[in-house]
């Protein structure tokens, strides 16, 4: 029995992988392996030290999950057999069920739409499947569409001397889970992040579990705009920040000339866009249904399982933080764009284990506590006092 499958058994992550009523699967135990290198690079290159595994399986340790076979840990996502393959999609939202009639074309969906979703997906190929889905602004995602893809860097603007995080400004326009991980780990850090969130649409998370919410986001100043009404307000504090971080639609920032394209140049800004899929910027994607693109899955005994908890998400979220600490080392001037489903897919090509081991299984492991994060719009006056200190300063 090697150290890999003893660490990925220990870690919780077996215990999220694998059909519920079978064992746990230890086929991606590298993908932990892997991951503990990257937080030893973040280490070294921030100073803050982190425990992949808690990580990675911290979130499901939180909610009490367990593994659920084509079932997503979080239970908003099924791995679903096509005509010709597999396929994931995702109903996380509510306006994702209001959408299953068009997508079902029937009048009506039942309180429980997975029975006739896994009827409907089984007599179509699964690129009508996936297509239509997106046609109807559904995350969807085929088996393995998705190449493997570092993070992509081009410079944007003039560079500085190398710096670390601590003491620069960070704009986390980001929500859910990978964008905020890499923005926690800026602040743990010694960045000054700055979440922004909208009254009418804050972060999803703050509906869910408060802990899971605080782990992300505590330590962050919590600002609260209207993208249309206050769109000067943001304006000054992107102006003004060191990183930016983008997790959304690229188009709504476009639209409101909010984009990398259409901010003045700061020496040294590192801008962030996290995304589902490299080259279609304005797609749908969560971290259960990018993996399945990336084919990140697990091994069960009649077809692929979830692997680990969305794990797409904090995967790209770690790779995005070293990325960052890497620019900001280079001088920044950069912009990085990390795909979700690409970085899914790098993880999927490390070579596979046996799905079999003998190694006592462990649940998921809690983060330490933490503060609670700032209610939403709590820091609007201090953060609008750093931006308008930041912006006079000499660059």
């Amino acid at each position: 029995m090697d150290s890999v499958s003893i660490d990925w058994a220990g870690s919780g992550l077996a215990q999220l992988t694998g059909q519920p009523d079978g064992p746990a699967d230890f086929s991606r135990s590298a993908v932990l392996a892997e991951a503990r290198r990257v937080t030893a690079d973040i280490a070294e290159l921030t100073a803050v030290e982190i425990d992949a595994a808690t990580v990675l399986a911290g979130r499901a340790a939180l909610l009490g999950l367990t593994r659920q076979g084509r079932v997503s840990a979080g239970g908003a996502t099924r791995l679903l057999s096509t005509a010709d393959g597999w396929c994931a999609i995702s109903l996380p939202r509510a306006d994702d069920v209001e959408a299953l009639p068009a997508l079902l074309e029937t009048h009506t969906v039942p309180a429980d739409p997975w029975p006739a979703l896994t009827h409907w997906a089984a007599a179509h190929s699964t690129q009508a499947v996936v297509a239509r889905a997106l046609l109807l602004d559904i995350a969807a995602a085929a088996l393995n569409e998705s190449p493997p893809t570092a993070p992509t860097v081009q410079p944007i603007g003039s560079g500085t001397e190398p710096r670390r995080p601590d003491g620069l400004l960070v704009a986390d326009l980001s929500s859910l889970w990978a964008g905020p991980l890499c923005a926690q780990l800026l602040a743990r850090a010694g960045a000054i992040v700055v979440k922004v969130e909208t009254f009418a649409r804050p972060d999803g998370t703050r509906r869910g579990e408060p802990a899971f919410f605080d782990w992300m986001n505590f330590g962050k100043l919590c600002y609260a705009v209207e993208f249309d009404n206050d769109r000067q307000a943001l304006r000054d504090l992107v102006t003004a920040a060191d990183v930016v971080i983008e997790g959304s639609r690229p188009a709504a920032l476009r639209r409101r000339r909010l984009s990398v394209d259409d901010i003045p140049d700061r020496p040294g800004r590192v801008w962030l866009r996290v995304g589902g899929y490299a080259g279609q910027p304005d797609r749908p994607a969560f971290g259960d249904d990018a993996a399945v693109a990336g084919g990140l899955v697990g091994v069960g005994a009649d077809g692929p399982v979830f692997c680990g908890d969305a794990i797409a998400d904090p995967l790209s979220g770690l790779e995005a933080a070293r990325a960052v600490a890497q620019s900001l080392r280079r001088g920044g001037g950069e912009l990085i764009d990390v795909s979700m489903a690409g970085v899914a897919a790098r993880y999927a090509a490390l070579p596979q284990a046996s799905s079999a081991c003998e190694a006592p299984v462990a649940p998921p492991r809690p983060p330490p506590p933490v503060p609670p994060a700032s209610p939403l719009g709590a820091d609007n006056a201090a953060v609008q006092r750093i931006v308008s200190e930041k912006r006079s300063a000499p660059c």
